[in-house]
Protein backbone atom coordinates (compact mmCIF):
# COMPACT_ATOMS: atom_id res chain seq x y z
CA UNK A 1 0.00 0.00 0.00
CA UNK A 2 1.20 3.67 -0.78
CA UNK A 3 1.19 5.93 1.95
CA UNK A 4 -0.95 9.03 1.11
CA UNK A 5 1.21 11.82 -0.06
CA UNK A 6 0.62 15.69 0.93
CA UNK A 7 -0.65 17.92 -1.53
CA UNK A 8 -1.47 21.08 -2.10
CA UNK A 9 -5.57 21.56 -1.24
CA UNK A 10 -7.74 23.02 -4.04
CA UNK A 11 -8.34 25.97 -2.26
CA UNK A 12 -4.75 26.63 -2.51
CA UNK A 13 -4.84 26.43 -6.12
CA UNK A 14 -7.90 28.27 -6.39
CA UNK A 15 -10.28 25.79 -8.96
CA UNK A 16 -13.50 27.17 -7.59
CA UNK A 17 -14.36 23.39 -6.78
CA UNK A 18 -15.79 22.53 -3.24
CA UNK A 19 -15.73 19.04 -3.99
CA UNK A 20 -12.09 17.62 -5.21
CA UNK A 21 -12.94 15.00 -8.31
CA UNK A 22 -10.80 12.95 -9.60
CA UNK A 23 -11.06 9.79 -12.06
CA UNK A 24 -11.62 6.37 -10.59
CA UNK A 25 -11.75 3.84 -13.26
CA UNK A 26 -11.08 3.81 -16.93
CA UNK A 27 -12.25 1.66 -19.50
CA UNK A 28 -11.17 1.15 -23.48
CA UNK A 29 -12.72 -0.39 -26.35
CA UNK A 30 -11.55 -0.89 -29.88
CA UNK A 31 -13.14 -2.51 -32.81
CA UNK A 32 -11.41 -6.08 -33.75
CA UNK A 33 -10.95 -5.36 -37.27
CA UNK A 34 -7.62 -3.69 -38.03
CA UNK A 35 -7.28 -1.51 -41.42
CA UNK A 36 -3.77 -0.56 -42.25
CA UNK A 37 -2.02 1.87 -44.28
CA UNK A 38 -1.80 -0.79 -47.01
CA UNK A 39 -5.08 -1.60 -46.78
CA UNK A 40 -6.68 2.03 -47.85
CA UNK A 41 -4.27 1.72 -50.60
CA UNK A 42 -6.38 -0.46 -52.34
CA UNK A 43 -9.14 2.42 -53.00
CA UNK A 44 -7.28 5.27 -51.99
CA UNK A 45 -4.80 7.48 -54.24
CA UNK A 46 -2.31 6.88 -51.53
CA UNK A 47 0.66 5.38 -50.05
CA UNK A 48 1.73 3.80 -46.35
CA UNK A 49 4.79 6.22 -46.74
CA UNK A 50 2.44 9.44 -47.66
CA UNK A 51 0.43 8.44 -44.90
CA UNK A 52 3.26 7.75 -42.52
CA UNK A 53 5.12 10.30 -43.11
CA UNK A 54 2.36 13.14 -42.30
CA UNK A 55 0.30 11.58 -39.81
CA UNK A 56 2.59 8.93 -38.18
CA UNK A 57 -0.59 6.84 -37.80
CA UNK A 58 -0.06 3.21 -39.24
CA UNK A 59 -2.75 1.16 -38.58
CA UNK A 60 -6.91 2.27 -37.20
CA UNK A 61 -9.92 -0.18 -36.06
CA UNK A 62 -13.24 0.41 -37.84
CA UNK A 63 -16.64 -0.79 -36.94
CA UNK A 64 -18.00 -3.56 -37.85
CA UNK A 65 -20.81 -3.46 -39.84
CA UNK A 66 -23.96 -3.52 -37.65
CA UNK A 67 -22.25 -2.11 -34.54
CA UNK A 68 -22.69 1.48 -33.81
CA UNK A 69 -21.14 4.13 -31.41
CA UNK A 70 -23.12 3.28 -27.96
CA UNK A 71 -22.18 -0.60 -29.14
CA UNK A 72 -18.78 0.97 -28.31
CA UNK A 73 -19.66 2.74 -25.60
CA UNK A 74 -21.40 0.28 -23.31
CA UNK A 75 -18.15 -2.19 -23.44
CA UNK A 76 -15.44 0.83 -22.68
CA UNK A 77 -17.88 1.66 -19.88
CA UNK A 78 -19.06 -1.37 -18.09
CA UNK A 79 -15.09 -1.58 -18.26
CA UNK A 80 -14.56 1.86 -16.30
CA UNK A 81 -17.02 0.81 -13.69
CA UNK A 82 -15.49 -2.48 -13.13
CA UNK A 83 -11.76 -0.43 -12.32
CA UNK A 84 -13.84 1.65 -10.22
CA UNK A 85 -16.06 -0.77 -8.22
CA UNK A 86 -19.64 1.08 -8.71
CA UNK A 87 -22.13 -0.56 -9.97
CA UNK A 88 -24.44 1.13 -13.11
CA UNK A 89 -27.57 1.45 -10.44
CA UNK A 90 -25.43 3.77 -8.98
CA UNK A 91 -24.30 6.25 -11.76
CA UNK A 92 -26.18 9.69 -11.43
CA UNK A 93 -25.19 10.83 -14.75
CA UNK A 94 -23.86 9.19 -18.22
CA UNK A 95 -21.96 11.93 -20.58
CA UNK A 96 -20.69 10.74 -23.91
CA UNK A 97 -19.47 12.98 -26.30
CA UNK A 98 -19.41 12.07 -30.22
CA UNK A 99 -19.84 13.62 -33.02
CA UNK A 100 -20.83 10.35 -34.48
CA UNK A 101 -24.04 9.62 -32.50
CA UNK A 102 -26.07 6.53 -33.44
CA UNK A 103 -28.48 8.88 -34.58
CA UNK A 104 -29.86 12.29 -34.32
CA UNK A 105 -32.54 11.28 -31.70
CA UNK A 106 -33.16 9.61 -29.66
CA UNK A 107 -30.26 10.57 -27.25
CA UNK A 108 -27.01 7.93 -27.54
CA UNK A 109 -26.79 8.99 -23.78
CA UNK A 110 -29.81 7.37 -23.20
CA UNK A 111 -29.17 4.52 -25.28
CA UNK A 112 -25.88 3.95 -23.25
CA UNK A 113 -27.85 4.05 -19.69
CA UNK A 114 -30.61 1.57 -20.82
CA UNK A 115 -28.13 -1.21 -22.06
CA UNK A 116 -26.11 -0.26 -18.86
CA UNK A 117 -29.05 -0.83 -16.50
CA UNK A 118 -28.32 2.90 -14.72
CA UNK A 119 -31.94 3.58 -13.80
CA UNK A 120 -31.49 6.67 -12.24
CA UNK A 121 -28.49 8.57 -14.50
CA UNK A 122 -28.97 11.82 -15.92
CA UNK A 123 -28.04 11.13 -19.58
CA UNK A 124 -26.14 14.10 -21.41
CA UNK A 125 -24.89 14.50 -25.35
CA UNK A 126 -22.38 16.52 -25.88
CA UNK A 127 -22.43 16.03 -29.85
CA UNK A 128 -20.65 19.62 -31.50
CA UNK A 129 -17.22 19.60 -29.16
CA UNK A 130 -15.65 16.71 -32.16
CA UNK A 131 -11.92 16.09 -30.58
CA UNK A 132 -11.90 18.85 -27.87
CA UNK A 133 -15.24 16.72 -26.19
CA UNK A 134 -13.21 14.82 -23.77
CA UNK A 135 -12.12 17.53 -21.52
CA UNK A 136 -15.11 18.91 -22.04
CA UNK A 137 -16.94 16.65 -20.91
CA UNK A 138 -14.34 15.69 -17.94
CA UNK A 139 -14.94 19.47 -16.73
CA UNK A 140 -18.41 19.06 -17.23
CA UNK A 141 -18.65 15.84 -15.00
CA UNK A 142 -16.49 17.08 -12.39
CA UNK A 143 -18.79 20.40 -12.34
CA UNK A 144 -22.03 17.97 -11.69
CA UNK A 145 -20.64 16.38 -9.09
CA UNK A 146 -19.83 19.67 -7.03
CA UNK A 147 -23.56 18.83 -6.25
CA UNK A 148 -23.68 16.48 -2.96
CA UNK A 149 -26.66 14.91 -4.60
CA UNK A 150 -23.96 13.56 -7.26
CA UNK A 151 -21.75 10.61 -6.02
CA UNK A 152 -20.75 8.86 -9.45
CA UNK A 153 -20.50 10.33 -12.84
CA UNK A 154 -19.67 8.24 -15.82
CA UNK A 155 -17.85 10.13 -19.17
CA UNK A 156 -17.86 8.57 -22.59
CA UNK A 157 -16.12 10.04 -25.26
CA UNK A 158 -16.91 7.35 -28.39
CA UNK A 159 -16.51 8.37 -32.50
CA UNK A 160 -16.86 5.66 -35.04
CA UNK A 161 -14.62 8.21 -37.34
CA UNK A 162 -14.83 5.56 -40.27
CA UNK A 163 -18.54 6.07 -40.41
CA UNK A 164 -17.89 10.20 -40.98
CA UNK A 165 -15.32 10.14 -43.31
CA UNK A 166 -15.92 10.00 -47.21
CA UNK A 167 -14.45 6.28 -48.05
CA UNK A 168 -13.46 8.24 -51.30
CA UNK A 169 -11.80 10.70 -49.97
CA UNK A 170 -7.71 10.44 -48.55
CA UNK A 171 -7.70 13.78 -46.71
CA UNK A 172 -9.70 12.91 -44.01
CA UNK A 173 -10.21 8.83 -44.55
CA UNK A 174 -6.87 7.99 -43.77
CA UNK A 175 -6.93 9.66 -40.24
CA UNK A 176 -9.74 8.92 -38.62
CA UNK A 177 -10.49 5.34 -36.30
CA UNK A 178 -13.11 4.04 -34.27
CA UNK A 179 -13.10 3.93 -30.50
CA UNK A 180 -14.87 4.62 -27.22
CA UNK A 181 -13.22 5.76 -23.52
CA UNK A 182 -14.30 5.47 -20.54
CA UNK A 183 -13.60 7.82 -17.30
CA UNK A 184 -15.50 7.21 -13.36
CA UNK A 185 -15.62 10.02 -12.28
CA UNK A 186 -15.88 10.24 -8.50
CA UNK A 187 -14.46 12.52 -5.21
CA UNK A 188 -11.48 12.24 -3.84
CA UNK A 189 -9.29 13.52 -1.09
CA UNK A 190 -8.45 17.05 -0.75
CA UNK A 191 -5.00 17.77 -2.95
CA UNK A 192 -6.10 14.98 -5.44
CA UNK A 193 -8.06 15.29 -8.82
CA UNK A 194 -8.78 17.94 -10.87
CA UNK A 195 -6.34 20.62 -9.84
CA UNK A 196 -7.01 23.41 -12.93
CA UNK A 197 -8.14 23.67 -16.38
CA UNK A 198 -7.86 25.93 -19.52
CA UNK A 199 -9.92 26.62 -22.33
CA UNK A 200 -10.70 28.19 -25.48
CA UNK A 201 -12.37 28.92 -28.81
CA UNK A 202 -12.47 30.51 -32.24
CA UNK A 203 -15.11 30.35 -34.81
CA UNK A 204 -13.61 28.33 -37.88
CA UNK A 205 -15.34 26.22 -40.64
CA UNK A 206 -11.99 25.00 -41.77
CA UNK A 207 -13.44 21.58 -39.81
CA UNK A 208 -17.18 21.16 -40.74
CA UNK A 209 -19.63 18.75 -42.02
CA UNK A 210 -21.87 20.75 -43.83
CA UNK A 211 -25.38 19.28 -44.63
CA UNK A 212 -27.73 17.64 -42.32
CA UNK A 213 -28.06 20.56 -40.06
CA UNK A 214 -30.94 23.36 -40.42
CA UNK A 215 -28.66 25.53 -42.68
CA UNK A 216 -28.38 22.76 -44.90
CA UNK A 217 -30.81 19.78 -44.66
CA UNK A 218 -30.11 16.61 -46.35
CA UNK A 219 -31.71 15.95 -49.72
CA UNK A 220 -30.24 13.94 -52.53
CA UNK A 221 -28.29 16.59 -53.62
CA UNK A 222 -26.42 16.93 -50.83
CA UNK A 223 -25.72 13.37 -50.50
CA UNK A 224 -24.94 13.17 -54.23
CA UNK A 225 -22.30 15.73 -53.48
CA UNK A 226 -20.88 13.82 -50.51
CA UNK A 227 -21.84 16.88 -47.94
CA UNK A 228 -22.59 14.47 -45.49
CA UNK A 229 -18.88 13.83 -44.17
CA UNK A 230 -16.51 15.51 -42.38
CA UNK A 231 -14.48 18.21 -44.10
CA UNK A 232 -10.89 19.08 -43.19
CA UNK A 233 -8.26 21.94 -43.70
CA UNK A 234 -5.34 20.53 -42.85
CA UNK A 235 -3.15 23.37 -42.96
CA UNK A 236 -5.51 25.11 -40.62
CA UNK A 237 -5.43 22.37 -38.21
CA UNK A 238 -1.64 22.16 -38.02
CA UNK A 239 -1.71 25.69 -37.07
CA UNK A 240 -3.95 25.49 -34.82
CA UNK A 241 -3.02 22.24 -32.63
CA UNK A 242 0.81 23.25 -32.54
CA UNK A 243 -0.19 26.72 -31.54
CA UNK A 244 -3.06 26.73 -28.82
CA UNK A 245 -2.48 22.56 -27.11
CA UNK A 246 1.13 24.22 -25.90
CA UNK A 247 -0.53 27.52 -24.78
CA UNK A 248 -3.58 25.93 -22.98
CA UNK A 249 -0.97 23.50 -21.49
CA UNK A 250 1.34 26.04 -19.85
CA UNK A 251 -1.71 27.77 -18.95
CA UNK A 252 -3.19 25.26 -17.10
CA UNK A 253 0.00 24.17 -15.19
CA UNK A 254 0.52 27.72 -14.12
CA UNK A 255 -3.00 27.94 -12.54
CA UNK A 256 -2.30 24.15 -10.91
CA UNK A 257 0.31 26.12 -9.05
CA UNK A 258 3.13 23.48 -11.07
CA UNK A 259 5.86 23.79 -14.08
CA UNK A 260 5.47 21.28 -16.84
CA UNK A 261 8.59 19.73 -15.81
CA UNK A 262 6.78 18.38 -12.59
CA UNK A 263 4.23 16.55 -14.85
CA UNK A 264 4.77 13.08 -15.23
CA UNK A 265 2.33 12.85 -18.26
CA UNK A 266 1.31 14.88 -20.66
CA UNK A 267 -1.52 13.49 -22.47
CA UNK A 268 -2.53 15.55 -25.96
CA UNK A 269 -5.41 14.74 -27.88
CA UNK A 270 -4.18 12.01 -30.48
CA UNK A 271 -4.74 13.65 -33.93
CA UNK A 272 -1.47 13.19 -35.57
CA UNK A 273 2.32 12.19 -34.45
CA UNK A 274 4.07 15.31 -35.85
CA UNK A 275 1.22 17.35 -34.17
CA UNK A 276 2.31 15.60 -30.92
CA UNK A 277 5.83 15.68 -31.78
CA UNK A 278 5.74 19.42 -32.18
CA UNK A 279 3.49 20.49 -29.14
CA UNK A 280 5.92 18.03 -27.23
CA UNK A 281 8.98 19.93 -28.58
CA UNK A 282 7.51 23.35 -27.76
CA UNK A 283 6.42 22.14 -24.20
CA UNK A 284 10.43 21.12 -24.03
CA UNK A 285 8.62 17.86 -22.87
CA UNK A 286 10.49 14.41 -23.43
CA UNK A 287 8.81 11.88 -25.38
CA UNK A 288 8.67 9.15 -23.05
CA UNK A 289 6.43 11.62 -20.89
CA UNK A 290 3.75 12.53 -23.58
CA UNK A 291 2.57 8.62 -24.55
CA UNK A 292 1.01 7.92 -27.75
CA UNK A 293 -1.81 5.55 -29.13
CA UNK A 294 -2.10 7.77 -32.71
CA UNK A 295 0.37 5.25 -34.57
CA UNK A 296 -2.26 2.26 -33.78
CA UNK A 297 -5.76 3.42 -33.34
CA UNK A 298 -5.67 6.57 -35.68
CA UNK A 299 -7.72 9.89 -34.64
CA UNK A 300 -10.32 8.27 -32.66
CA UNK A 301 -11.66 12.41 -32.21
CA UNK A 302 -13.89 12.37 -28.56
CA UNK A 303 -12.44 8.88 -27.71
CA UNK A 304 -8.41 10.27 -28.25
CA UNK A 305 -7.48 11.60 -24.71
CA UNK A 306 -9.22 8.41 -22.96
CA UNK A 307 -6.90 6.37 -25.25
CA UNK A 308 -4.00 7.55 -23.65
CA UNK A 309 -5.71 8.28 -20.31
CA UNK A 310 -6.59 4.89 -19.89
CA UNK A 311 -3.37 2.87 -21.30
CA UNK A 312 -1.24 5.31 -18.61
CA UNK A 313 -3.55 4.74 -15.85
CA UNK A 314 -3.10 0.88 -16.24
CA UNK A 315 0.30 1.27 -16.87
CA UNK A 316 2.59 3.97 -15.97
CA UNK A 317 1.18 6.35 -13.73
CA UNK A 318 1.63 6.21 -9.54
CA UNK A 319 -0.44 7.41 -6.57
CA UNK A 320 0.62 11.20 -6.68
CA UNK A 321 1.20 11.68 -10.39
CA UNK A 322 0.22 14.74 -12.07
CA UNK A 323 -1.59 14.25 -15.36
CA UNK A 324 -2.35 16.80 -17.98
CA UNK A 325 -4.72 16.13 -20.40
CA UNK A 326 -4.98 18.62 -23.27
CA UNK A 327 -7.31 18.22 -26.52
CA UNK A 328 -8.37 20.76 -29.75
CA UNK A 329 -11.46 20.02 -32.36
CA UNK A 330 -13.42 21.32 -34.51
CA UNK A 331 -15.02 24.85 -34.17
CA UNK A 332 -12.16 25.58 -33.29
CA UNK A 333 -12.31 24.25 -29.64
CA UNK A 334 -9.50 23.43 -27.19
CA UNK A 335 -9.22 22.52 -23.81
CA UNK A 336 -7.07 20.89 -21.11
CA UNK A 337 -7.30 19.61 -17.64
CA UNK A 338 -4.52 19.11 -15.14
CA UNK A 339 -5.39 16.27 -11.98
CA UNK A 340 -3.37 15.10 -9.45
CA UNK A 341 -3.80 11.27 -9.86
CA UNK A 342 -5.39 9.49 -6.51
CA UNK A 343 -5.94 5.64 -6.45
CA UNK A 344 -8.58 4.59 -4.52
CA UNK A 345 -6.43 0.89 -4.06
CA UNK A 346 -3.61 2.80 -3.14
CA UNK A 347 -1.05 0.86 -5.51
CA UNK A 348 2.18 1.59 -6.31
Amino acid sequence: MTEIIDAPSHTEIGTGLRHPVGVLGTGLYVPDRVVTNEDLTRTLDTSDEWITSRTGIRERRFLEEGRVTSDMAVEAARQALADGGVAPENLDAIIITTFTPDQPLPSTAMIVKEQLGAHRAMPLDLTQAACAGGVYALLTGAHLLQNPSFENVLVIGADAGSRGTDPQERTTRVFLGDAAGAALLGRTPSGYGLLSWDTGDELSYEVQITAGGSRMPTTEETVAARQQYLQMNGKAVWNMATDKLPKSVLKTVQRAGVDVADVQHILLHQANLNIINEAAKTLGVPAERVPTTVQRFGNTAAASVFTVLHETLRRRARHGDLLVLAAIGAGFLWGSACFRHFDPRGEV
